[in-house]
């Protein structure tokens, strides 16, 4: 039974709307099941500055008389757009999209599991007090998790659970990113009969790129033309041009020289052509290296073992939560949630892996007390 009303919820939360600043009735949904459980919660008041559609929502489930202690689990609700319902099939075990169109179990599999826990420590607390943070607008630019005010909870350390990888796999190190937008200005002329009268802003973004290294630029850090758009027909020397590119690197240093000599390319080409270019740079996420002595580091370990997981140690090059809650200055772990293929119609995810994310969730509760002593 307890199988199948995980799966169940998990159904039902995918087949609920929620695209990124239309979390309303996903986060509504989350708070009556809350509510049906007898959990207290709050909305807090990130919605405004997370330009959301919702406020990310704190449920507080106290541990058992004489428990000692707080830890946070974090998943966030939206999901990246898709044009047509979501509907769940299952074939051999696994939770799949029925259509041309994501799953959502990207992050609504962890949402589902924090859930789920949350229920059976209604009925059985745990060692420590357990807090649900579901965060809002994760997938543009991790806005719920940057609003949220991490002084209001009792926890002072807690676990994320977005990486789409194997259950087992705990992510130390996260990349900062940079999102470089570059816009060339020429001169527009008839391609056919005064050529030379024009400045073409595609030929110069195209020397800018020509110039760049791209691609993995060392194991920790990489670089990225995203799209160029310009131009208006084929007779026409283009007169605009826009590159849109990122620059990754778990050293921060790294991942800004690497933005500034694209930056550095752009203004290079547009100078040598006669052109005019306005680059920004903007940083939506920074990067982290996990500590050693961690505590959550160690209850993830210890947690995993207990499940007879081996903990297997990563780093990634995508950002999460996790970075928004780290550069606020809380301790918050990622976590490997067994999802696969997300952000497509391919995405998954199988019954046994939500099934071993809600034993590893629960093992670190239990293993919680020896690590915040």
């Amino acid at each position: 039974m307890g199988e199948e009303r995980l799966v169940e919820r998990f159904v039902r939360h995918c087949e609920i709307p929620s695209i990124t600043d239309d979390e309303r009735a996903m986060q509504d949904a989350i708070g009556a099941e809350l509510t049906e459980l007898g959990i207290e919660f709050r909305e807090d008041d990130a919605a405004g500055p997370a330009r959301a559609g919702a406020g990310n929502l704190i449920a507080t489930i106290p541990g058992r008389e004489g428990a000692d202690g707080w830890v946070s689990f974090f998943a966030h609700v939206d999901t990246v757009p898709h044009h047509e319902p979501i509907r769940v099939i299952e074939t051999d075990g696994v939770l799949l999209s029925a259509g041309d169109t994501i799953l959502g179990a990207d992050n609504k599999a962890a949402v589902t599991v924090l859930m789920e826990m949350g229920a059976g420590l209604i009925e059985e607390p745990g060692e420590v007090g357990v807090e649900l943070v579901f965060t809002v607008a994760e997938e543009q630019g991790l806005r719920g998790a940057a609003a949220l005010d991490h002084s209001t909870l009792r926890s002072e350390c807690g676990f994320v659970l977005d990486h789409a990888t194997p259950i087992g796999e705990v992510i130390t190190a996260s990349p900062t990113y940079k999102k470089l937008i570059a816009e060339f200005r020429g001169i527009e002329a008839h391609a056919g009969i005064r050529p030379e009268a024009g400045r073409s802003a595609i030929e110069a973004a195209s020397a800018a790129i020509a110039t760049m290294d791209l691609g993995r630029l060392d194991p920790e850090t990489t670089a990225n033309i995203g799209t160029i758009e310009g131009g208006s027909a084929p007779n026409v020397v283009a007169g605009s041009c826009r590159i849109e590119a990122e620059a990754r690197g778990v050293d921060a240093g790294r991942a800004e020289a690497t933005a500034q000599t694209m930056m550095d390319a752009c203004t290079w080409a547009a100078g040598e052509r006669g052109l005019d270019v306005d680059v920004l740079v903007e940083t939506f996420f920074r990067g982290y290296r996990i500590k050693p002595a961690s505590r959550p580091l160690a209850m993830a370990r210890a947690g995993l073992e207990a499940c007879g997981i081996e903990p297997n140690e990563v780093t990634t090059g995508g950002g999460s939560d996790a970075n928004a809650l780290r550069a606020s200055g809380f301790d918050a772990l990622l976590l490997a949630n067994g999802t696969e293929l997300n952000h497509t119609s391919e995405e998954s995810v199988a019954r046994s892996e939500l099934v071993r994310m809600l034993d590893v969730c629960r093992a670190i509760v239990a293993e919680a007390p020896a690590c915040l002593a």
